[in-house]
């Protein structure tokens, strides 16, 4: 039976988590970026050599964000010449099965139509 005298409350979604997400999502080269550092690709002349259609531009802002939202670290070595990698932090190892599901799901989504 419900207790229609009892008001719920608001249920307040985790408002930075969600920005982040979406923001990973809705960039057209997060996922990408994150398939290539799984595979052992971290060096951005590596990453856009092996991906069509990247730019160091376009990459470059896209590791930017993912730095910003702690889920990336640059890595730079004191080398001639100069040498960069990112690497995959430990927030951003628990991101990566949410993204998994969400691809999944847009699978189904599409299987369906």
């Amino acid at each position: 039976m419900i207790n229609k005298d009892k008001k719920i409350e608001r249920i307040i979604g985790p408002a930075q988590s969600a920005r982040m997400v979406e923001t990973i999502v809705g960039c057209k080269w997060s996922l990408t970026v994150y398939q290539l550092l799984v595979q052992g690709i971290n060096r951005p002349g590596e990453m856009v050599r092996a991906t069509e259609g990247l730019s160091t531009k376009v990459l470059n802002q896209c590791l930017k964000r993912n730095i910003e939202f702690g889920l990336l670290k640059k890595m730079s070595y004191p080398e001639i010449p100069p040498r960069v990698e990112y690497i995959i932090t430990e927030l951003g190892y628990k991101l990566l099965p949410i993204l998994d599901s969400l691809t999944q799901l847009q699978e189904e989504i599409n299987k369906s139509k």
